[in-house]
């Protein structure tokens, strides 16, 4: 019962340990489903499962009919047009990356589109190219098919290195697709959970670097041969600033002028986000005006630069991926598929928080899947979404995935009929956009200085991460990131922190007691508290920690007893040791023997509990024992383990626990378990973890019931330091009754006492 008193409250109940509480309360012993219920729960066939699963296939059947055409068709199809002008560009450009043809990047920005706008949640995102998914492309492209080492060089040979590029990609793109479809029909969308904020973080900052470092070639315009391996951007740039004086000042002009434009541009853009109606679309105006100068003042003729030239007309019929390749880029595939879905899910999950929608992690795993498998099929390569292109559309008023379907009619219109527009465009032009592009990337270097202050081991994380990608390569780096980042966890779990908690304001709140000045510890008891699960990793971190805490060894101590009562029964076979009303007197000389004898003399033996039924006094060992026998003093009576923080125990620490608690109790130390996880108790009573001298009665529900029951057996209930309102004992249903009758009554006293001071202070007053 709580009654509340101004800004405090006064509660009567009884003492209650687990096994207590759950018999006054009746609790209900619930059936908890096993895997295979779960299993069969999952095949069961039912006219409304049959349409649940369909509606959750087809996301579009249950938002479509529901679209507001009249408030929402305008809106979407500014947004998509808009979007599929970016999409256009940004597929150029980061063709680038993947070391294909820049017509290709057009197929990766139109099929994924269309099909997540069937199968996708998220109705904000813009599904294409992202320039961290085809760095990675590009990066197994070049090390499945190199550059010309020949140095031959012309365009039959060109034409035929650029066919094979192609289908690496598409094949690579094909194999992550597939990955993503077994992920999302499995329901692993829960897999990115393993790739933190700040992994992505740092992944991406050096995705940006390598992005940066691997547009120099075509901003200087150098036959600059890929390094995808290990410290393949030191080789890259040696090779760049090797050939420094070959640069093409032509096309090196062009690109840092265009740069310049679009990041001042777009920095207005951010800067007047709210005065403006919509974006100015730099990279639409610098592109036409680029194309437009380069096909007048004949820049391919007159400086000898790099351009897009043809682009392939209309589609290409879809090809099965090849086997062979397929095997060499597993590891790669798989990569690439959980980058690009841990990318596009967050940037989902923004949306659909800002805009109050939900989203379906695994059935996003399935439409990504099927868009790069149909993307893949038509030689397209991996797509995910870009921030900055689904910042576009939803900006300027995108409202579903309509204004997706709009954009790839944008680009259908590109790839059918006005493609060839583009050809005089410098290639160098494409490589500035594609780095107009990481100016959000780039800026993730200052949260290094935000996390060192918040949490340090996520800034390391972010630089491991960082450095790893930049050095080893965007495969190998993601890989070391995600196996230091399991190493944190397991250190931190390993190494948790255990406290001493003491009472604070004579209250039923318990603290550090390193942390208060006002704290109260019960003479005789320590009450310690783990702040993580204990599993077989950290258990012996526990008992080390718990052994500190408490000032001795249980075993070591319960070992001098047992020697020493060995000793004694000896002494007492000589007549050594005579019994008297003070206790044992010795009457020859002590003799000592050393640790080592003890430590090696019939071990397990001294490790049973302490018998002294056949003695003919009961040994005291907190008195003067007699000269020769020494036993290490033990001052504490009783032990609280605060398993409040504890989410589980393993079968491993359930054995350790078991062994430290017996240590303890059978030095006469009382042992309870205190704000126990629900489930541990039966867990416990299934694995045979109580014995004799192991019950489940040392399980309290909080840590004060158990102090409150301490005192109280401990005879101690009239301690001036903590006021103790109501304390009872159950031992039996009429004991129960009887106590509980007391403190309801106690609880009315409680009542009119305090109503009573209430009063007696505002008459003063």
């Amino acid at each position: 019962m709580v009654e509340p008193v101004g800004n405090h409250y006064v509660i009567a109940r009884p003492v209650y340990s687990e096994n207590a509480f759950n018999e006054e309360h009746e609790k209900v012993h619930r059936y908890h489903k096993t895997f295979w219920d779960h299993l069969k729960l999952y095949f069961s066939c039912s006219s409304q499962r049959v349409k649940k699963i369909a509606l959750g296939l087809f996301p579009v059947v249950s938002w479509l009919p529901a679209y507001r055409f009249r408030e929402w068709i305008l809106s979407d199809i500014v947004s998509g047009i808009n979007t599929g002008l970016v999409a256009v560009l940004q597929g150029l450009a980061f063709a680038l990356l993947v070391n294909v043809p820049p017509s290709y990047g057009l197929y990766a920005a139109f099929f994924p589109v269309l099909v997540y706008f069937i199968f996708g949640t998220s109705r904000h995102i813009s599904v294409g190219p992202f320039p961290v998914l085809s760095l990675m492309v590009g990066g197994v492209v070049t090390r499945l098919v190199p550059d010309d080492s020949a140095g031959i060089g012309n365009s039959t040979n060109t034409s035929a290195i650029d066919n094979e590029r192609v289908m690496v990609a598409a094949s690579v793109t094909f194999l992550s697709g597939v990955f993503q479809l077994l992920l999302g029909i499995f329901q692993f969308g829960f897999i990115v959970i393993y790739l933190s904020q700040s992994l992505i973080s740092g992944f991406t900052t050096a995705a940006a670097i390598h992005v940066l470092v691997s547009q120099l070639k075509f901003m200087f315009q150098l036959p600059v041969p890929g390094f995808n391996k290990p410290f393949g951007i030191i080789y890259t740039l040696e090779s760049v600033f090797s050939q420094i004086t070959d640069t093409n000042i032509a096309d090196l002009v062009t690109s840092l002028i265009v740069l310049l434009i679009v990041f001042v541009v777009k920095e207005m853009n951010d800067r007047y986000k709210e005065k403006l109606p919509t974006p100015i679309p730099i990279e639409l105006l610098v592109t036409v005006l680029a194309a437009l100068i380069s096909h007048f003042v004949d820049f391919e003729k007159k400086f000898n630069v790099a351009v897009v030239g043809k682009l392939e007309e209309g589609f290409q019929a879809p090809v099965a991926p090849d086997v062979g390749i397929l095997q060499k880029c597993i590891a790669d595939g798989f990569s690439i598929a959980i980058v690009g879905f841990a990318v596009a899910f967050s940037v989902a999950k923004v949306y659909s928080i800002k805009h109050d929608y939900p989203i379906d992690g695994n059935q996003d795993l399935i439409a990504f899947g099927l868009g790069n498998i149909v993307g893949g099929s038509f030689k397209g390569f991996a797509s995910s979404t870009a921030l900055s292109r689904s910042g576009v559309q939803e900006s300027t008023g995108g409202k579903t995935q309509i204004a997706g379907i709009v954009s790839s009619v944008i680009v259908l219109i590109v790839i059918l009929a006005i493609g060839f527009l583009l050809a005089p465009l410098q290639k160098s032009v494409l490589a500035s956009l594609a780095l107009g592009n990481l100016k959000g990337m780039l800026m993730q270097f200052k949260e290094v200085h935000v996390l060192w202050r918040k949490d340090k081991y996520d800034c390391v994380i972010w630089v491991v991460t960082f450095i790893a990608a930049v050095l080893l390569g965007l495969d190998i780096g993601l890989a070391t990131a995600v196996a230091f980042q399991l190493l944190t966890v397991v250190i931190r779990s390993q190494f948790p922190s255990c406290t001493v908690l003491a009472n604070v304001g004579r209250s039923n709140i318990y603290r550090n007691r390193k942390d208060y000045t006002d704290i109260y510890e019960p003479e005789g008891v320590k009450i310690f508290k783990c702040s993580s699960p204990i599993f077989f990793a950290n258990v012996e971190f526990f008992r080390e920690k718990l052994i500190t805490a408490v000032g001795f060894n249980p075993l070591r101590v319960l070992r001098k007893r047992n020697k020493a009562l060995r000793k004694i029964r000896k002494m007492l076979k000589k007549g050594e040791l005579q019994v008297t009303p003070k206790g044992l007197i010795c009457t020859a000389s002590p003799t000592y023997e050393s640790d080592e004898e003890l430590d090696n003399n019939r071990i397990e033996e001294l490790d049973q509990p302490t018998i002294m039924t056949d003695l003919p006094i009961r040994i005291n060992w907190a008195t003067d024992l007699p000269p020769g026998i020494t036993v290490p003093q033990v001052n504490i009576h009783s032990i609280i383990l605060d398993f409040s923080s504890v989410s589980f125990l393993d079968f491993s620490a359930m054995t350790v626990l078991r062994k430290i608690l017996k240590e303890f109790v059978r030095l006469d130390i009382d042992i309870y378990i205190a704000g126990a996880y629900e489930g541990l108790l039966d867990k416990l009573e299934r694995s045979a973890f109580f014995d004799e001298e192991i019950k489940p009665s040392m399980f309290f529900l909080t840590i004060h019931d158990a102090v409150l029951h301490i005192l109280l057996k401990k005879d101690i209930a009239s301690s001036p330091k903590l006021k103790l309102a109501e304390v009872t004992l159950q031992s039996s249903s009429f004991i129960t009754l009887c106590l509980y009758s007391i403190a309801r009554l106690q609880t009315v006293l409680c009542t009119a006492i305090a109503v009573c001071a209430t009063l007696s202070l505002f008459s003063k007053r």
